[in-house]
């Protein structure tokens, strides 16, 4: 699965001395005493499940984006929408409607709370799921503090404010990750993740039929040649809803540097993706990741999910830890 495991520890020494300033609260092994095996049993679930539906890693991975983006990384993407008040919560949301994997992070929090009830948090499995997701399909690993404890609060608003949408321009991108902590260098790595999976049509249609606003018109940084492709193979109508394109056309299912290659080809799939070729910063950013070896994408891509996964998170005696991630307790 590319670099080791201990290679990996040892890179990352440095980044979570770092974060353990910011957030002391969160530690590796947090479990340690309270649950020993919780971590275990995450691993085993996925490397039992992952290796026959590799397509869920990408979504698993998005969904750590989206619980972090909102309110910081504190599983209040997982809470469905409670008839009392009549809230409607993250999931609702439009940047949500496509996520995939509330199942199997439920099926997780079964195993664990049939172990130790009540110790670990919906929050922590989000963030361990996407580790051991990516790691699984041959991707980076990763170290995961853990520790987080679950939000109360979930608001479909907030998530239509927070996550960036992908017709995100560069000023935009900037200052929503900059809002959360992260500079222009976690950004284009972040991106990174968009070597892996899948988007609907409706996520990009504008950018082949309708960049002008006006009902026609195609986003003339998108390359004609993949702009043509797109609409012969994949979205034939300005309307189509439904129907999916990679986001790494021919290594989708690769933890690569392929879509930064892309990106220099003017063949990033979303405008958010074009958008970071658009600064000088980021796209020095992405040559340095192009020209040198995949191990320091991994090692570097790991950082950023490492700073991403402390953003805004409840610890000690704040939020909950939930019997079932889909309701606060």
């Amino acid at each position: 699965m590319g670099v080791s495991s201990k290679m990996m520890v040892m890179i990352f020494l440095g980044v979570l001395g770092f974060v353990g300033l910011a957030e002391a609260q969160l530690k590796l092994g947090y479990y340690a005493q309270s649950c020993p095996k919780a971590e275990a049993i995450v691993q085993d679930y996925v490397h039992q499940h992952i290796p026959h539906a590799q397509s869920m890693a990408a979504p698993l991975l998005r969904m750590q984006f989206h619980d972090c983006f909102v309110r910081g990384c504190d599983g209040s993407v997982l809470l469905n929408k409670t008839e009392v008040g009549n809230n409607d919560t993250e999931k609702t949301a439009n940047p949500n409607l496509t996520l995939r994997g509330f199942g199997f992070i439920d099926s997780v929090k079964s195993m664990l709370e049939e172990e130790c009830p009540g110790v670990v948090s919906c929050a922590d499995i989000i963030a361990l799921v996407a580790r051991d997701s990516v790691w699984t399909v041959g991707g980076p690993w990763w170290p995961v503090t853990t520790g987080r404890r679950d939000g109360r609060i979930s608001n479909a608003s907030e998530a239509l404010q927070d996550i960036p949408p992908p017709f995100s321009n560069f000023s935009s991108l900037q200052t929503s990750f900059a809002s959360k902590g992260l500079d222009l260098k976690d950004l284009v790595l972040l991106s990174g993740a968009h070597t892996i999976g899948i988007a609907h049509c409706s996520s990009f249609n504008e950018r082949l039929y309708n960049f002008s606003g006006r009902g026609y018109g195609q986003d003339p940084s998108l390359d004609s040649e993949y702009a043509a492709n797109l609409k012969a193979r994949k979205c034939k109508t300005p309307s189509d809803n439904t129907s999916i394109a990679e986001m790494d056309p021919g290594s989708h299912r690769t933890f690569d540097l392929s879509y930064y290659k892309l990106l220099l080809k003017r063949r990033g799939l979303f405008q958010s993706d074009a958008a970071l070729t658009k600064s000088l910063t980021t796209l020095s950013y992405i040559k340095e990741l192009v020209n040198g070896p995949l191990e320091a994408f991994f090692a570097e891509f790991g950082q950023a999910m490492v700073k991403m996964g402390e953003v805004q998170v409840l610890t000690g005696s704040a939020g909950e830890i939930r019997k079932h991630c889909a309701f606060v307790n």
